[in-house]
């Protein structure tokens, strides 16, 4: 793959199972294990949050070209399954939308799109839940 299909993230410990997440682009995010006092995020509570802002991202290019959204949120949930044959993971993932439009031609227009642009996220745009449902193998070595 050519340098323009490259996605990465580095992170450095800050503290006992506390890090700080860095993008390409200067952003920073606070990870941790998520203690009782940690307010950082966990990263079972990321992939559930790239889950939904993926999607919510491609719902909402197609909506608002038809109407601003009065309301739009979403709930991404999931089970934490522990399993010493097969390892811990996430089952029962779902993404639930709440969006609403103002009333009109125009909120019409984008209610009557909201459906197939949740599809559409789902079946094929959304690269954080396409990946996750394709089971895509990921590699750890240790470097040097």
């Amino acid at each position: 793959m050519g340098d323009d299909t490259l996605r990465s993230v580095h992170f450095e410990r800050t503290e006992n199972s506390k890090y700080l997440v860095h993008n390409v682009r200067g952003g920073t995010l606070s990870v941790g294990s998520g203690g009782e006092t940690d307010t950082d995020f966990t990263p079972v509570e990321l992939l559930l949050a790239a889950i939904g802002a993926c999607s919510a991202i491609d719902v909402d290019v197609v909506v608002s070209r038809r109407a601003e959204p009065t309301e739009f949120s979403a709930v991404v949930r999931g089970d934490k399954v522990r399993d010493a044959e097969e390892g811990n993971r996430m089952e029962n993932l779902a993404v639930e939308f709440t969006i609403r439009f103002p009333e009109g031609e125009a909120g019409d227009k984008a209610r009557e799109a909201l459906p197939r642009a949740v599809k559409m996220s789902h079946d094929r745009l959304c690269t954080v839940s396409r990946t996750v449902e394709l089971g895509t193998p990921v590699e750890t070595t240790v470097a040097g």
